[in-house]
């Protein structure tokens, strides 16, 4: 069994896939080719923002929106614990420096509640707050309308990292609209994924596209040989554009088929008292980039992922260690206890198999596995 099976998406797509990859091999126009221009529309249109801009990958859409809002050192970016090092990675690699807050216990997305008090600890820290790095965990938009009320009251612009959460929405806008700038993935595991690294990066401000537009390309000026301002080898490749086509105009469809992979998930362990399902809030939609339940603890869930392995099915951590346990950032002075919910959430969380293509029987099978085994 496949944790997610891109194979099965293939079949669906081939024809079309090869049809367009085919075009591009015909007119050699691999670098910012047509069909670069013609997904960026059709991302746009479908998120709901003015612009789009493609580029390498989720992480250089962090990258290049942050270098675009001029963050440098001396600058804090407030951001979850809870999530991949790319959301703060980059914000090291300009110099500025993360500043941690805890997630809530059932959705583990970012605390907004928890924002004005970083902002008082980078203050305190002798850093300018800046910004924030709202992430939409596995698939669930943060909560937007919160998070914008205390930026806008903080003076601090948004960042939306929507590398998982493309697609997700609340009360119909689409992940991808919110914030001043919004970056997601197309990495390969992603809900909407291309065949190698790619990303992309939505705005409403024409002043903010065209900034993020010459940062891409090396800091392009007027002329290919000007150059403006210091930037980055940053675009997707016309063949990545190519795939992604036809794979977005199926996406909804697809969305469609998580949902009702995770509500027959959801059936099967809502009345087990030892796991935690997935919680959505009302009027929020998930992309269920992951299906992550919570078990009780450490030891329980390292049975299920036995059980499981034994049965040749995969399971994955997401994620093992919050950030501000990782090495890379002892500078920051974070100790274990720091963010209680995220420490928590880390040692009992287990994502399991999810793709659109997930069967009933195989969901019903992990379910049954997961039960005898805690």
């Amino acid at each position: 069994m496949q944790f997610i099976d891109l194979k099965k998406q293939y079949q669906i797509l081939k024809n079309d896939i090869q049809i367009n990859i085919d075009k591009v091999l015909e007119h050699g126009q691999y670098i910012m080719g047509p069909e670069v221009s013609q997904l960026e529309k059709k991302l746009a249109k479908y998120a709901g923002s003015k612009y789009c801009l493609s580029c390498s990958s989720g992480t250089d859409a962090l990258l290049i929106a942050l270098m675009a809002k001029g963050v440098k050192s001396g600058d804090a970016i407030i951001t979850t614990p809870f999530t991949y090092i790319a959301t703060a990675e980059v914000i090291s690699l300009l110099g500025a420096t993360p500043i941690f807050v805890d997630v809530y216990p059932k959705t583990f997305n970012i605390n907004p509640d928890k924002i004005p008090d970083a902002v008082n600890k980078a203050k305190d820290m002798g850093l300018k707050p800046k910004g924030i790095i709202p992430v939409d965990l596995f698939g669930l938009p943060a909560r937007y309308r919160l998070i914008e009320n205390i930026a806008k009251e903080l003076n601090l612009f948004i960042l939306e990292d929507a590398a998982q959460g493309f697609g997700g929405s609340i009360r119909g806008k689409k992940a991808g609209s919110f914030g001043d700038i919004a970056a997601t993935s197309f990495f390969p595991a992603k809900p909407l994924g291309c065949y190698g690294d790619g990303g992309a990066i939505f705005t409403d401000s024409v002043e903010l596209f065209s900034l993020m537009e010459s940062i891409r390309v090396h800091g392009k000026g007027e002329s290919k040989y000007d150059c403006d301002r210091i930037g980055l080898n940053g675009r997707l490749d016309t063949i990545q554009a190519a795939i992604l086509i036809p794979k977005l105009e199926i996406y909804e469809k697809e969305i469609e088929l998580r949902q009702k992979v995770a509500d027959l998930y959801s059936e099967n362990l809502a009345n087990c008292k030892n796991i935690q399902i997935p919680f959505i809030p009302k009027e929020y939609q998930s992309v269920w980039a992951q299906y992550s339940i919570l078990l009780d603890n450490d030891k329980k869930r390292n049975d299920a992922i036995e059980a499981l392995r034994r049965e040749g099915i995969p399971s994955v951590v997401y994620y093992q260690k919050a950030l501000h346990l990782q090495k890379t950032f002892y500078k920051l002075g974070y100790k274990v206890g720091d963010f209680p919910i995220s420490e928590n959430i880390s040692n009992r969380i287990l994502s399991l198999p999810m793709h659109p293509y997930l069967d009933e029987l195989s969901i019903n099978k992990i379910s049954e596995i997961i039960k005898s085994a805690i």
